[in-house]
């Protein structure tokens, strides 16, 4: 028997959660196979809504219930007006303000069968100032977000400082697609504290290469590396998480995927809230599927459930 929604009763946060990261435009386009070299394809435009991974994760975190320090830098522009527009629309506030600057946006291309393919543009959401972090209030026990854009980008040395002049907290960390571009070095300065990593199957490959290990045996070597918590996401495969001696499967909810915008950070998302709330690691990557399969049945990656609506949708099962 599913045991969500008697779980879902008893979401409510009990550690404080600060989230560090983008919030960028997702121009949103349908495209009936990705271009290649020299080739001129027809767009059908979807939408243009807001985005970037820290966004999607704030988004998903206030409608479950569940408060958080939301640390998005919102610049002066076109873009950033209408971010700031609207996030107010939602009640969501950043504790960032650039000072100039624009926020970037990012072209998402969905194929047919829902996979999407981004192509980025940076603004001031990878121009982080120490002014800005140092103004940033984080308690002990807190639950700290931030995403691999932000530290394969110039400013990933600030903030891995940063992170490593906190205390007692606990990192939360999608590296994303860009994983492969975090230098060595930087990387096992990130691993030093002890993150809980989540992973996509391609990504985990590629952390698989880095480690010199076969994908199969990742979650047993980060262990023995890092001694640090992982999630692998297999998409309608479920997720499988590993945690010291112990690690498990937990299985996906079952969706029809129109896009796939924003899959990974609704999973961190639901993820977070679940950990947030004190739930042991299994039933938070089991919300986190839920959160997941929810964003992956409608359009774009702003589209979280509400903690009500995810109540009704699993009520009888």
């Amino acid at each position: 028997m599913n045991s969500l929604a008697p779980r879902l009763e008893t979401l409510h946060a009990t550690r404080p959660v600060t989230v560090l990261g983008a919030a960028v435009i997702d121009v949103i386009a349908d495209a009936y196979a990705l271009p290649w070299r020299g080739c001129d394809i027809e767009l059908k435009q979807q939408s243009v809504n807001i985005g970037g991974c820290a966004l999607n994760i704030a988004i998903a975190l206030k409608r479950l219930g569940i408060a958080s320090q939301n640390a998005l830098p919102v610049g002066h522009g076109v873009w950033a007006d209408i971010i700031r527009n609207a996030m107010a629309k939602q009640d969501l506030q950043s504790a960032v303000e650039a000072e100039s600057g624009d926020n970037g946006w990012c072209l998402a291309l969905v194929e047919p069968d829902g996979e999407r393919t981004f192509m980025s543009f940076s603004g001031v959401e990878n121009q982080w100032q120490p002014a800005w972090l140092e103004a940033l209030n984080v308690p002990a026990n807190s639950l700290v977000y931030l995403s691999g854009y932000q530290l394969a980008s110039p400013c990933g040395e600030l903030l891995t400082g940063w992170l490593e002049g906190l205390q007692d907290v606990s990192a939360f960390i999608d590296f994303g697609p860009r994983i492969a571009d975090i230098p060595d070095a930087l990387m096992a300065r990130v691993m030093a504290c002890k993150p809980i990593v989540s992973l996509n199957r391609q990504e985990a490959q590629i952390a698989a290469e880095r480690l010199g290990v076969t994908v199969e045996m990742l979650g047993a070597c980060w262990q023995q590396r890092f001694h640090a918590a992982l999630i692998v996401r297999h998409d309608k495969d479920g997720a499988m998480w590993y945690d010291g001696a112990d690690s498990g499967h937990v299985p996906a909810f079952p969706a029809t995927v129109v896009d796939t915008i924003g899959a990974g950070d609704s999973h961190a998302g639901g993820t977070l809230a679940g950990l947030a709330a004190g739930w042991r690691l299994a039933d938070a990557v089991r919300l986190g599927n839920a959160v997941a399969a929810w964003v992956v049945s409608h359009r774009g990656g702003d589209c979280a459930p509400t903690r009500e609506a995810l109540l009704l949708a699993h009520k009888d099962v």
